[in-house]
């Protein structure tokens, strides 16, 4: 069976590794699930992560971050456009999640970045997820 969605997947395993306490989550590798994670890792909630070649597509590993007493950085990561229902915002428009604690990852034409980036590039687009 195939997956439709690998964006809604990724995030449902770093949600369920998060919830675990693992120090490292494998996705499967793609150019947005990519972007997410560089934004993730840009904005301080995970350490790093490569792409592992296992011959066909790849894995993409995330390493975790958690705080100096093993506290959760990743409290809410949620998929807010679905395969059934985009959801498309202008620049002024952007979610502020948490009024500006939390990110929001936004796919423009320019790439994907975060809803603060959005601002300061003047640019909107899908927003893929929330996080705080």
């Amino acid at each position: 069976m195939s997956q439709q969605d690998l964006t809604a997947d990724m995030l449902t395993r770093i949600r369920n590794a998060v919830r675990n306490d693992a120090p490292y989550v494998n996705c499967l590798n793609n150019k947005l699930n990519r972007g997410v994670a560089d934004v993730l890792c840009e904005e301080g909630y995970t350490k790093a992560h490569d792409v592992i070649d296992d011959g066909r597509q790849g894995v993409l590993r995330i390493n975790l971050k958690y705080g100096p007493r093993g506290e959760r950085i990743i409290h809410v990561i949620d998929r807010v456009s679905k395969v059934g229902r985009r959801v498309y915002c202008r620049m002024s428009d952007l979610p502020r999640p948490l009024q500006g604690l939390g990110i929001a990852i936004v796919s423009t034409s320019r790439g994907v970045m975060s809803d603060r980036r959005c601002r300061q590039e003047n640019v909107g687009g899908e927003v893929v997820a929330i996080v705080s």
